[in-house]
């Protein structure tokens, strides 16, 4: 599938789980888009590599209420215990997700990620699937909760964890590939 002329933002912060935003934006990348990382840092965020800090990212562009989602046709939730959990507590970043439920645009969370839909309020009614430490929050926040690798509920597609990773991103390129813009 072609991705070509489609603009996607990858959400992180500070501890994101590293291959949870690599593999993912890889697999955008060859498919033809183009994926801005974005977080409410400036300079260059720090990833989670399984058990240890793994490698610095240069932010592409700095989160603030002038972030335009508008400026996007999709977004990427990458998982990690820390980068969620400091985005799910920031306003500019709620808002930020927010705008692509709104309009309708795809959404894509693996594992943790999806804590900050959850903080937003977005997560009502929705099929889903994350990562076992959070399964019981996503059913608090109404969504409906199944244990697979990859789910798709619409435009939103959830993953559980890096094992899951060439599932995900199969359905991930899939679905955005519907909010491509003809080249």
């Amino acid at each position: 599938m072609q991705l070509s002329n489609l603009r996607v933002a990858a959400l992180a912060t500070n501890g994101f789980e590293e291959v949870e935003l690599t593999q993912p934006r890889k697999a955008l990348e060859e498919a033809g888009a183009t994926v801005t990382l974005i977080s409410p840092e400036s300079g260059k965020i720090k990833a989670w590599a399984g058990d240890d800090w793994g490698g610095t990212y240069d932010v592409d562009v700095v989160l603030s209420e002038e972030t335009m989602g508008s400026d996007y046709d999709a977004l990427l939730l990458p998982g990690g215990v820390l980068s969620p959990d400091a985005l799910r507590i920031n306003g500019d970043a709620l808002a930020f997700v927010d705008h692509f439920f709104r309009e309708g645009k795809p959404v894509a969370a693996i594992c943790h990620g999806s804590q900050t839909m959850i903080s937003a309020g977005l997560v009502q009614g929705k099929r889903m699937t994350a990562y076992k430490a959070i399964r019981t929050d996503l059913v608090n926040a109404g969504a409906i909760v199944v244990d697979e690798p990859v789910v798709v509920d619409g435009t939103l597609v959830t993953s559980r964890n890096p094992d899951d990773i060439p599932a995900f991103n199969e359905k991930m390129v899939e679905v955005f590939s519907r909010a491509a813009v003809p080249a």
